[in-house]
């Protein structure tokens, strides 16, 4: 039935916004968007595929009262509505989207760098919600909930069991600024059930997640760019610096996009004056240049950037920019391809239509964006996967360009053009710990940490840096431990899988234990202690 539907959803979705008087908001930012104005009465009135505005609003406008007034059954217009606008967008390109009025403030809190609630980190273990890590100076931390608790209430009503999942937590502790809620904590320490009233507030989302010093080189880690990027890049560069950084590693692997002013701001501390970053171009959008204004503050000190195959948009942005101008070399695999500038309109009733507009270049001339047909959404979806089964994620020879996509860089190097950004250095997927015991163990290796880490949090806490706190535990017998722990569930590893599999495994214990006791900076300097991409752009300082 759904065939046969398509058709009248689709038009009935467009006529129903002609008809209610669906009004185009103010156009704002938003994920890999930027803001034009335009001449809207001219764009309006251009001929669109054989029919005016007018002739297809007509037509829309007949079809939808037919729809209306002579249907056989009521028509809950609405819902017609709602699923058939996607629909439509779907059709247009991978990166057009509507968002409903029910799903705006999840979809943008990332990039607005803040939300309202309790303020913890926490994970679901065996149907309970367990407290990893608490805000600095949030609500919960200000009345006394610590990591290592467990939430077993919520305003008195039991809060555990299999329909506990995180969209339910999500929804439950998150709320309006002010409201609050009551939280029954178990503790180990306590064999009393403990109560807690929380006062929810703004919690900040950070998307600088790690910043540390390893020898004279600065890393920081970026996990998006939102609205407090800049200031949060910013200050962790001038932090690193005033540490005695002399170069710094920018690590965007993983990193998918988020406001193009914050990516141009934050280009725009390592070029020189009147340096291109990007530029975007449309249909309908003439050419706009986007150029450094001399005045960055680190703009002699060297760069190298990580990105991967899940770098995306203002992150290849970045990438592309530092790569055409000669200003950093770029290591890791090729980045995802998403080149697409979507600007953003709020309708009447909160949701909100983000529409492409234009591409994204970097200054050589490349377009970002990689190839794609319209309404094939799915082959789309599956580039990754055909990357992958053609063995780009390994060798960099399965990895081939025509002619027509070479580009040069200011300084006259060969880059590549085709969709994403080709790193200089390729490094490929390390895969050479992965054994059939240590796929069955994923999900073990965290639930063992998070009970060590619950018995031994205060021995954990208190080591004050990251090298001794890493000697301490990797004097604790962790592999043997997880062993014994994983034994009755998934039985026990071969000689060989231990040989292969057993550092990073322990690695991997670790560095959770550090996130579960200490924070993201431990963290990530165990996890990448024996990442051979971080270690390959670390080589590039001293080489």
């Amino acid at each position: 039935m759904k065939k046969y539907w398509l058709p009248f959803l689709i038009s009935l979705a467009v006529a129903a916004v002609l008809c209610i008087g669906i009004q185009l908001g103010e156009a704002r930012m938003a994920n890999e968007i930027h803001v034009y104005q335009s001449d809207d009465a001219n764009f309006d009135n251009r001929n669109r595929g054989g029919l005016t505005s007018s002739e297809a609003s007509a037509k829309l406008v007949y079809l939808f009262d037919l729809l209306r007034d002579r249907y056989v059954d009521t028509l809950d217009l609405q819902n017609l509505v709602e699923d058939a606008i996607p629909t439509i967008v779907e059709e247009l390109d991978p990166h057009s989207s509507y968002i409903s009025r029910e799903d705006m403030t999840a979809v943008t809190e990332q990039l607005e760098g803040s939300f309202s609630g309790v303020g913890i980190q926490f994970n679901i273990q065996q149907d309970t919600v367990m407290v990893i890590q608490v805000i600095s100076g949030g609500p919960s931390e200000k009345v006394g909930i610590q990591p290592g608790d467990r939430i077993v209430t919520v305003d008195d009503s039991l809060f555990v069991g299999k329909k506990i999942n995180n969209d339910v937590v999500l929804k439950t502790l998150r709320g309006a600024t002010g409201s609050v809620v009551k939280l029954g904590i178990r503790r180990n320490t306590s064999r009393e059930l403990l109560e807690f009233e929380v006062e929810r507030g703004e919690i900040p989302v950070n998307s600088v997640v790690a910043q540390y010093l390893e020898g004279n080189v600065g890393y920081i880690k970026i996990d998006n760019f939102g609205r407090n990027t800049y200031n949060e890049f910013f200050t962790a560069l001038i932090n690193l610096r005033a540490h005695g950084a002399k170069g710094y590693l920018l690590d965007f692997r993983g990193n998918g996009g988020g406001y193009l002013e914050i990516c141009i701001a934050m280009v725009n501390e390592f070029l020189q004056s009147n340096q291109l970053i990007v530029y975007t171009e449309g249909r309908s959008q003439p050419r706009t240049d986007h150029r450094a204004d001399g005045h960055g503050n680190f703009q002699n000190d060297p760069v190298v950037v990580l990105i991967d195959e899940w770098s995306a948009s203002a992150s290849e942005i970045f990438a592309g920019a530092m790569q055409d101008n000669d200003r950093a070399q770029i290591v890791g695999r090729r980045s995802f391809g998403k080149g697409l500038v979507q600007q953003q309109f709020d309708l009447y009733d909160g949701s909100a239509l983000r529409l492409t507009i234009a591409r994204y270049h970097t200054p050589s001339g490349r377009c970002i964006q990689k190839p794609y047909s319209m309404g094939e959404g799915e082959d789309y979806q599956m580039d990754l996967i055909n990357r992958y089964e053609r063995g780009e994620f390994y060798n960099q020879d399965s990895i081939h360009f025509a002619d027509s996509l070479i580009y040069t860089t200011i300084g006259g190097r060969v880059v590549y053009g085709g969709g994403g950004i080709m790193p200089d250095i390729f490094v490929p997927s390390d895969t050479t710990y992965v054994s059939a015991f240590y796929n069955k163990s994923i999900s073990l290796l965290y639930s063992f940490a998070f009970q060590y880490s619950d018995n031994h949090r205060e021995t954990v806490s208190s080591f004050k840096d990251f090298k001794s706190l890493q000697r301490y535990l990797a004097g604790q017998g962790l592999l043997n431990a997880f062993i014994s722990y994983a034994t009755p569930r998934i039985g026990r590893p071969t000689p060989a899988e231990l040989k292969r599999s057993g550092a990073e495994m322990e690695r991997l214990i670790i560095a959770y234990i550090m996130r579960q006791c200490k924070d993201e900076n431990f963290f990530y300097q165990e996890f990448n202690s024996s990442d051979k991409t971080y270690l390959k752009g670390l080589s590039l300082f001293t080489e």
